[in-house]
């Protein structure tokens, strides 16, 4: 499909590498060296992880070169609210991986993926999202999750593909890879596209 086209996955993330590898695609990784997550607060919830992604395209260290593909994504987790939807990125500590994982036992929330694919005469911007509920858990189980699994690298403070997504994850609207990292069908429609 894409035999003279080299892909590069902008990502340190072994999920995405994983899910992008699950497509039989040759790609290399060559992962950002500043993935700063910065957005306007004005910007609409559902845009937030499009534009971030799109940033971390802009941002790659160096020009493509003509057969080259770059693919950026971002995930977020989004927790209604008051209203509104509270943003839930990565925990920078175990204080805030318990509170995140709290705040999300016994509710939905909503996990988007912002994807960019890009040459250096195209680019494709889409977003996926995918509705999740977790079960009640006790702070035992929370603890337990925290300190066996250390989600410091996970939006919202937990991988689907772990105990949590295991022993609570009751019900999931949407794609189970775009809650792992990467909408993998999705992305593989828009490389098609690159051909």
């Amino acid at each position: 499909m894409l035999n003279n086209k080299k892909i590069i996955l902008a990502s340190a993330s072994p999920r995405r590498r994983e899910l992008l590898a699950g497509l039989d695609l040759e790609f290399s990784v060559e992962p950002l060296k500043d993935e700063k997550e910065a957005y306007s607060i004005d910007l609409p919830w559902k845009k937030v992880p499009e534009f971030i992604a799109k940033h971390k395209s802009e941002s790659f260290h160096r020009n493509l070169e003509d057969n080259e593909i770059l693919i950026t994504a971002d995930t977020l987790v989004f927790l209604p609210r008051c209203g509104k939807m509270e943003i839930l990125s990565k925990p920078k500590s175990r204080e805030e991986a318990l509170e995140m994982i709290s705040e999300l036992s016994g509710n939905i929330h909503h996990v988007l993926t912002g994807v960019c694919v890009k040459s250096v005469d195209k680019t494709i911007i889409f977003t996926d999202s995918t509705e999740v509920e977790i079960s009640s858990l006790s702070q035992d189980e929370i603890s337990y999750y925290v300190d066996k699994y250390k989600p410091y690298d996970k939006a919202g403070a937990y991988g689907v593909q772990e105990w949590l997504g295991y022993a609570a994850i009751g019900n999931i609207k949407g794609s189970f890879y775009n809650v792992m990292g990467l909408p993998v069908q999705k992305l593989y429609e828009a490389l098609k596209l690159f051909s």
